[in-house]
């Protein structure tokens, strides 16, 4: 009765130190957080990114380790030999390996893009085509939610191709159709009187980096001639100064009386007879 009395204690201990282990190192991923977090406006921002995505990942490596080695050492107290399991995980191991070359390519992919800060948790990215907030980046697996609420998941090392919109800074680019018989110059002022009324909004102006940047005619279309510009702002907010960027310009436009070009069909009739 005393051997299993001590049996059930070690057992408790063994559980209650794996529990404490792991709250410690939840505890020592947040606050690595906080250290890597530090800094302000972008800077700040950024590293906020990139602590939250490596502390996420710290802390489920932990708890797997942690959990297999309490299980491993509870099975021993219980005097239940763990060596054929071990010999039979490693086999099982060795000859999973052989057939999962695709997990192991995820795993390196996702390492790689951890270690060099490819993306991170909170950023709007277009995965192989697919845009969408990233909101997981694990070592398998990369997670994105697009804006219609739909969770789209890619194994890393399927990721082909990766844009990230919101790393260090973004842009909004705008384009604005004249007539081809309007002033060009007229347009463009129009432009940038939208855009200072803009950075004048006080909820708005925190958010931009830089003032409109006029690239000027971009192209030739059947009836207009095609106006670019395009204004730097802090990432993830380039949308909501764009748009309010279009609702200036609209009303610019509107009270110069700068018309915007309509698209006209001409349909012609043909009365002559066979």
């Amino acid at each position: 009765m005393r051997a299993e009395t001590l049996t059930l204690v070690r057992i408790l201990v063994i559980a209650v130190a794996a529990y404490v282990v792991i709250r410690l190192g939840s505890a020592a991923a947040r606050r690595l957080e906080q250290t890597m977090s530090r800094g302000a406006g972008i800077d700040g921002a950024e590293r906020t990114k990139r602590a939250q995505t490596i502390g996420r990942i710290v802390q489920k490596t932990l708890s797997i380790v942690i959990t297999t080695m309490g299980v491993l050492m509870i099975l021993r107290e219980l005097d239940i030999d763990i060596t054929p399991v071990l010999t039979g995980a490693g086999i099982a191991g060795l000859a999973v390996g052989f057939g999962a070359q695709t997990l192991v390519r995820d795993i390196l992919s996702g390492f790689f893009l951890i270690f060099e800060d490819q993306i991170r948790v909170g950023d709007v990215a277009v995965v192989n085509g697919q845009g969408g907030l990233v909101e997981e980046v694990n070592l398998r697996t990369l997670v994105l939610r697009d804006e219609k609420g739909a969770v789209h998941i890619f194994p890393n090392g399927e990721v082909k191709t990766l844009a990230n919109m919101s790393k260090d800074f973004s842009y909004y680019v705008i384009t604005v159709g004249v007539a081809y018989d309007a002033d060009v110059d007229r347009a463009i002022a129009a432009m940038q009187e939208a855009a200072e009324a803009v950075t004048k909004d006080s909820t708005l102006r925190p958010h931009i980096l830089e003032p409109l940047e006029m690239l000027g005619v971009d192209a030739f279309e059947p009836g207009q001639l095609v106006v670019k510009a395009r204004i730097k702002t802090v990432p993830l907010k380039q949308w909501i100064v764009g748009r309010e960027l279009r609702k200036q310009m609209a009303r610019v436009f509107s009270e110069r009386g700068i018309q915007m070009p309509t698209p006209h069909m001409t349909v012609r009739l043909d009365r002559t007879r066979p």
